[in-house]
């Protein structure tokens, strides 16, 4: 069989794979150094992008604003205290942001502030810069602070570059650009759905679920921000509120990403092809708030719809089932998927009573309806609005094909 293309959410042979950093002190110390030199030339050249219009002159250049790096490091002692290295390479990521938004695939380049923003990244790396210590820990040489170290959980394989971030918990953190080892095929030729859901994550065509719930996790979270909301701002008690809703966030983040991690690893195990809904999960979780001329309706039954499908993680679900079975997942349409009767082929908005039951008014046939949309989407079987299958030349509400539903 040969494998399909990559699809839409792939994003290219590098990824990236991070590890937890623990420096000390000094170290720390020395890490806030290089994120405040990085952010303030980054945010120096946001802002002389920001002077240009039609009125006005010319912004400056890439070499005009090394050229001013030079002398900004003469003029200032801490800003010469830090690594140039990191400095320029804030200044070559600015020239990239602005490359990606005249080319259209990204915005423009903004500000970044104090606790979002805090990292740098480094390029020209080798293997000499990452050293193994033992099973459990490596090290990583930063420019004028040596080496820190990391909790190794993989192996390191060869990356080209590399960046250092601190998060709003207050964790460090080093990711490596580097290309990932994909999992291999089964070779069983076994073709699964995948259907990504609110209520089961995800839910595979042969009646596996994927479930993801930790109301732990947002208990704590929510009981974080309603303390922080009553705190008076400023104060010594609400840094110390907002540090701990941050580190609870976080939490839950992890965790996200690790059902996500453990998931898609088993699904890419297990199936040689994998077909997904093709659904634009950024389109489908934008606000329905509207405007003042034009307000939404239903907007609180949105919102929670927004939040329910972002906690599950659709969108980074897919993508990292594409890194790990390069090649071997395809998209589907998802019109109809969920409305389809997976045994007779009849397509009825009345055959799904509930969120998880699905009876077929034609043929009395009844599954778990997450199980059946797998099951269309693991055939191909998603129809057009005119109740056309894309793979049968004649409407499949009038003659239904059931050989064409068998998953080998």
């Amino acid at each position: 069989m040969q494998p399909p293309a990559p699809g839409p959410n792939w994003k290219g042979v590098e990824t990236v794979t991070r590890y937890r950093v623990y420096p000390s002190r000094m170290q720390h110390d020395g890490l806030l150094l290089h994120c405040v030199s990085a952010r303030f030339v980054w945010n120096l050249a946001v802002e002389q992008q920001s002077y240009y219009s039609r009125t006005r002159p010319w912004a400056p250049n890439s070499l005009a604003r090394y050229r001013q790096l030079t002398e900004a490091r003469a003029a200032f002692d801490w800003l010469r205290t830090g690594s140039a290295v990191v400095q320029q390479q804030a200044l070559r990521d600015f020239d990239q942001a602005m490359s990606n938004f005249f080319g259209g695939s990204h915005r423009r380049p903004s500000f970044r502030k104090r606790g979002l923003s805090d990292g740098f990244r480094i390029v020209g790396t080798g293997p000499d810069h990452v050293r193994k210590l033992n099973r459990r820990w490596s090290e990583v040489k930063v420019p004028k602070i040596g080496w820190v170290r990391f909790r190794r959980t993989c192996a390191v394989g060869k990356f080209k570059s590399y960046r250092v971030t601190r998060d709003r918990a207050g964790r460090w953190h080093v990711a490596f650009t580097q290309i990932p080892s994909p999992i291999p095929s089964p070779g069983t030729g076994e073709i699964a759905g995948i259907d990504r859901g609110v209520i089961h994550a995800a839910t595979a065509s042969d009646g596996t679920f994927y479930d993801y719930s930790r109301s732990d996790l947002d208990a704590k979270v929510k009981r974080a921000q309603r303390i922080l909301s009553r705190a008076k701002r400023g104060s010594n008690r609400r840094a110390r509120v907002k540090f701990r809703a941050a580190r609870a966030s976080a939490r839950r983040m992890d965790s996200r990403k690790d059902f996500i991690e453990k998931s898609t690893t088993d699904i890419a195990r297990r199936f040689d092809v994998i077909r997904l809904e093709d659904l634009k999960v950024r389109n489908m979780t934008r606000s329905a708030r509207g405007t003042l001329d034009t307000p939404g309706k239903n907007v609180q039954q949105k919102a929670g719809l927004n939040r329910a499908i972002l906690d599950k993680g659709w969108a980074q679900f897919a993508t990292r089932l594409e890194q790990k079975a390069l090649g071997r997942v395809e998209y589907v349409p998802a019109a109809y998927t969920s409305q389809r009767c997976s045994e007779c082929g009849v397509i009825n908005s009345d055959s799904r009573k509930s969120q998880a039951t699905f009876e077929c008014v034609s043929c009395n046939f009844s599954a778990n309806a997450d199980v059946n949309a797998a099951i269309n989407i693991a055939a191909g079987h998603a129809v057009t609005a005119r109740g056309g299958d894309r793979k049968v030349s004649v409407p499949v509400n009038r003659e239904p094909q059931r050989r064409l539903l068998r998953v080998s």
